[in-house]
């Protein structure tokens, strides 16, 4: 009997859904730092709140490229399937966890 490969998918999936996770925990610490050494708050339309928003969606987006590469994976056969479980359940993870930071911070505002 042959040992099964893992999934090329399913690695891309796992090692960008924690990068995107690293970088979007960066981008929400930048932002309270940022808001909080700034008397009266950040203004929302100044270049750094847009920068870091930008930054923001942009790691969402790879956030959810993850996640698809994630679901894919799963659904290779012949393949091992760790590693698109992991960036599935990370991805899926650092999704939930970020829109629940932004769902606090619009009901706070």
């Amino acid at each position: 009997m042959e040992e099964l490969k893992n999934s090329g998918i399913g690695i891309a999936s796992f090692i960008i859904s924690i990068a995107s996770g690293i970088f979007i925990f960066l981008l929400i610490a930048i932002a309270g730092y940022l808001e909080a050494s700034t008397p009266g708050g950040v203004n929302e339309e100044s270049s750094e709140a847009i920068i870091v928003g930008l930054f923001l969606f942009a790691f969402l987006g790879t956030a959810l490229v993850a996640l698809g590469l994630g679901i894919a994976g799963l659904f290779q056969k012949e393949r091992k399937k760790i590693f698109a479980i992991l960036g599935t359940v990370f991805s899926t993870v650092t999704l939930a966890i970020t829109f629940l930071i932004m769902m606090i911070g619009l009901a706070e505002g």
